[in-house]
């Protein structure tokens, strides 16, 4: 299945960025791949379950992230192809080609990258490969094709189960040595806040991530509506916080409003630090809309004060499911020819 784009100019890097790019997409639920063409038009398009439960240790995981690159291989474009860009949910260690995603409890500190480049090999495509948090992907994929295309330094974020992000400065992706750069998610904004699974406190995460905004409402004594699907219970995470608040419940109103307000402070953190003059924001928490931007841009105000960051914008992220596998093949083709040099 081909999924037609626009064509947009290929990403900037520091060599051509001519020739297909194999993207994996790996994450909780889904492990997807495609061949990206330098206008963003994906071909060949496929996915696998992400193995789950008892029985899906790391080899069986492994598996279908092999079954993946098959069905790519049988493309009669797979000759064309010329690096390849694996993005992951994270922890990720870009040095060592490691992953060891919170959502996949097999992989501990797995070797997801020599092991994809193994498969490329053996199906006849020895390319070289770059490993990308699912933030730094995304991060990519908007400056690429989406909403922070045109700005030369940009702060992108993935608000959902947890909170990520990445950045873009002087036109360049800065994934940092490590691939983590930009994981504004533990930034703390409240330094005698709760805890943070990160073992930090008043970490954005904790405060903004969807789950955070569930667990902060319901132990305020909100009560999530019954669900109008027989059989389902009532909606007791952060979309049905977002439903509550859209109808005016003050609890749930609170939830977003505290949550806006320490993205905010974190935005205007992170402009102030490296003069972005864009956040945009995606992840399933962003899906609320203004339910979320609006109290982000009131807080905005009082926290970026400084002249060189009042004209800061806030927008939500447009390239929405497309966003990992496009992100793949940005990320590979901007910054592999840095790593060939490392």
């Amino acid at each position: 299945m081909t999924t037609p784009t626009a064509p947009f100019p290929a990403p900037r890097a520091g060599a051509s960025a001519a020739g297909l790019t194999v993207a994996i997409d790996i994450g909780g639920t889904k492990i997807a791949g495609a061949l990206v063409h330098p206008d963003g038009t994906m071909t060949a398009t496929t996915r696998r379950p992400t193995p789950a439960g008892a029985d899906a240790d790391a080899e069986t995981v492994m598996a279908a992230v092999a079954e993946v690159v098959a069905d790519l291989s049988g493309s009669p474009l797979w000759p064309s192809a010329v690096r390849c860009g694996i993005g992951s949910a994270g922890p990720v260690d870009a040095s060592r080609g490691t992953v060891s995603p919170v959502n996949i409890g097999a992989w501990r500190e797995f070797p997801v990258q020599a092991r994809i480049a193994a498969e490329l090999a053996a199906r006849g495509a020895d390319v070289p490969t770059v490993l990308a948090g699912d933030g730094v992907a995304m991060t990519a994929a908007e400056h690429w094709l989406g909403a922070a295309r045109g700005h030369a330094n940009a702060l992108c974020m993935v608000v959902s189960t947890g909170v990520g992000g990445g950045l873009i400065l002087n036109n360049q992706l800065h994934p940092g040595p490590t691939g983590n750069a930009g994981h504004i998610g533990h930034i703390s904004v409240a330094f005698d806040g709760e805890p943070c699974v990160c073992g930090g406190h008043g970490c954005v995460e904790s405060i903004a991530s969807g789950t955070a905004i569930a667990r902060w409402a319901l132990a305020q004594g909100w009560t999530p509506a019954p669900s109008a699907t027989p059989g389902k219970g009532p909606d007791a995470t952060a979309a049905g916080v977002a439903a509550a608040a859209a109808a005016g419940d003050p609890i749930a109103l609170a939830a977003f409003d505290r949550a806006g307000r320490a993205l905010a402070a974190a935005i205007a953190a992170t402009a102030t630090l490296v003069e972005t003059d864009i956040a945009v924001i995606g992840g399933g928490v962003a899906a609320s809309g203004d339910t979320l931007f609006a109290p982000i841009r009131e807080h905005l105000a009082a926290y970026a004060t400084l002249s060189f960051v009042r004209e800061l914008q806030v927008v939500p992220a447009t390239l929405g499911t497309h966003a990992g596998l496009i992100g793949a093949a940005a990320a590979a083709t901007m910054l592999l020819p840095r790593a060939a040099t490392a």
